[in-house]
């Protein structure tokens, strides 16, 4: 099952100079299970979060660039020697988490969004 975090549901005074820079608190670190995917409403655009270690998220659109459909969030974690993939749940196309690169299909890439842990919390650049 895939929870949908909204960013108002967390949003506080402090983070409007985070909604002015680009950063947006999204969760809390302990909110997203580890090899797990969760999607998330940033802005108006859904995110997909990839809690990789302890202090390790990656973020992508959660729109599956070769379909349309926003699955991405299901996707199958893994690697490609030191590179954390996600596989597409529908075509199980895979991309690579850091750049997006798609390794089945060089004209097809995966959005991908900068992340940071700040105070306990995911913060996405969007």
């Amino acid at each position: 099952m895939t929870a949908t975090l909204e960013l108002g549901a967390l949003a506080t005074e402090a983070d409007t100079t985070a909604l002015v820079t680009g950063w947006h608190r999204v969760c809390a670190v302990e909110d997203l299970e580890l090899a797990w995917g969760e999607a998330a409403l940033i802005t108006g655009r859904q995110v997909a979060l990839f809690r990789t270690g302890p202090r390790e998220v990656f973020a992508v659109a959660h729109e599956d660039p070769a379909t349309g459909a926003h699955v991405m969030a299901r996707g199958i974690l893994g690697s490609r020697g030191s590179r954390p993939t996600i596989a597409s749940p529908l075509h199980k196309e895979v991309y690579d988490l850091e750049t997006g690169e798609c390794f089945g299909t060089a004209a097809v890439r995966l959005e991908t969004f900068s992340t940071r842990i700040s105070d306990g919390f995911v913060e996405v650049e969007a």
